[in-house]
């Protein structure tokens, strides 16, 4: 095969004037942002979800996890192929108007099987945003902007989710879960529409004229030979299950443990927990551009540090007592736990030729969403269902007979509060997991750079 890149004269200087540029990141950030608003509202306000329908946790889990993930890491790979030959940002603003029609219908579902179903099409329209949107954001920057520009665009996340905490709690509490559903789905329809209309779609970088772009198998060849593609997608694959996992319940735990309104728990997650989550999803995207030509390999040793640091402090927060103790240490874990995700994204985009850098943040969605979304949900749910359940057991009852009429409510919140804390404590340890395999990406990154 013919390679699809050249090696350049001088790096690429990027493409648009500055304001441009800046205008350009600024829509796909609100991109991201009703991505994940979309993505997690159903953890926010899943209580009364569970109250309505007489769901479990391992229910909700899978509403939060494999309703979502399982088409949206099997069609991301698809579709990321198509936008490395078409245009991406027509691609990105089809997927963007699918998933908020498909969140404003999961507002009319009338069973538990009807809002799986729901979910499962917002999966199908999510499954179009990150891999087009981070092609087009490395062919508008400069290499050495690059970590920043991406560590801006994954604010969507801690954003995203600040937003649907605020905006779904409040709806759902003085209106209604399904009204929550309607009004921070539509939105994105208008959002669409700006985008196509809006951001041009750039030249694609380093790309020889006449030279087909390389095929799925190829890209993929290229991709496993790089240990540090393994390293950060197995890593983020990891802090994705526990951040997935543990996040799906957050509110829950609040809840439930420190018997917060839907309203208190929400503003708490989405004010103090997200904007401690933006800040560092920035800060670690801005210091890696700053330190990266003394400290090369800054990309893999900052989420190490994070995870290492964030670890310990979310341990205490969880399982303080009092909440305004653990709140602190919420804030500090928060921040630390997300130095990973600017750098997991700018690492692979660094590390893949231009031609296939949609497809190898697509791989890396499907490694990291597949285990991670997939899988953390419905673990940590279906073991805090074990664990309340055992809990229960010294009572004489369980889950089970706490759904029915006539069950002693008092003995049942404990046992489902018991099962949830201790399943988020067990979930926790995984970021140190997550934490050694970016310490092994660290002595592979500058090997495996192609810029």
């Amino acid at each position: 095969m013919t390679d699809a890149t050249a090696p350049s004269a001088a790096p690429h200087p990027g493409y648009g004037t500055k304001p441009y540029r800046a205008y350009v990141l600024a829509v796909l950030l609100a991109v991201y942002t009703f991505n994940f608003i979309d993505r997690v509202v159903i953890a926010i306000i899943q209580e009364p979800i569970k109250t309505e329908f007489g769901l479990s946790d391992l229910q909700l889990g899978l509403l939060g996890g494999p309703a979502f993930a399982v088409l949206y890491t099997l069609l991301g790979i698809p579709i990321a192929r198509l936008a490395e030959k078409k245009n991406r940002m027509t691609i990105l603003s089809i997927c963007v108007a699918l998933w908020s029609l498909a969140t404003a219908l999961c507002g009319f579902a009338g069973s538990f099987a009807t809002l799986l179903a729901a979910r499962v099409g917002v999966s199908i329209g999510e499954a179009g945003c990150t891999p087009p949107a981070q092609s087009v954001i490395s062919d508008y920057f400069p290499a050495d902007k690059r970590a920043t520009a991406i560590s801006i665009y994954a604010l969507g996340v801690p954003v995203g989710s600040m937003l649907a905490a605020i905006g779904g709690g409040f709806i759902a509490e003085y209106l209604g879960w399904r009204e929550a559903f309607w009004m921070l789905g539509f939105p994105g329809l208008a959002l669409a529409v700006l985008a196509k209309l809006t951001i041009k779609e750039p030249p694609r970088t380093g790309v020889v004229v006449g030279v087909e772009t390389p095929t799925f198998l190829e890209a993929f060849a290229t991709l496993s030979k790089k240990p540090t593609f393994w390293h950060v997608s197995l890593g983020s694959a990891v802090a994705s299950f526990v951040g997935y996992g543990v996040g799906q319940y957050l509110n829950s735990f609040l809840i439930r443990t420190h018997e917060l309104s839907l309203l208190q728990a929400s503003q708490l997650t989405g004010v103090v927990l997200g904007l401690a989550a933006a800040f560092g999803t920035f800060f670690a995207g801005w210091l890696a551009d700053k330190i990266v030509k003394r400290h090369p390999n800054a990309l893999a040793w900052l989420p190490a540090l994070g995870f290492f640091v964030a670890t310990p402090f979310y341990i205490v927060g969880y399982m303080s007592p009092s909440l305004w103790i653990g709140v602190p240490f919420l804030v500090v874990g928060a921040v630390t736990h997300y130095f990973y995700l600017g750098s997991m994204y700018a690492s692979v985009q660094g590390i893949a030729p231009p031609r296939m850098r949609a497809t190898a943040t697509a791989v890396l969605l499907f490694i990291v969403n597949i285990l991670g979304y997939g899988l953390g949900p419905p673990v940590i749910g279906a073991l805090s269902d074990f664990l309340a359940n055992t809990n229960l057991a010294s009572a004489g009852t369980t889950l089970a007979a706490c759904s029915q009429a006539g069950a002693n409510e008092t003995v049942c919140a404990v046992g489902r509060e018991f099962g949830l804390r201790w399943a988020i404590f067990i979930g926790l340890f995984g970021y140190l997991w997550a934490g050694a395999h970016f310490l092994m990406a660290w002595k592979t990154l500058r090997k495996d750079w192609v810029g």
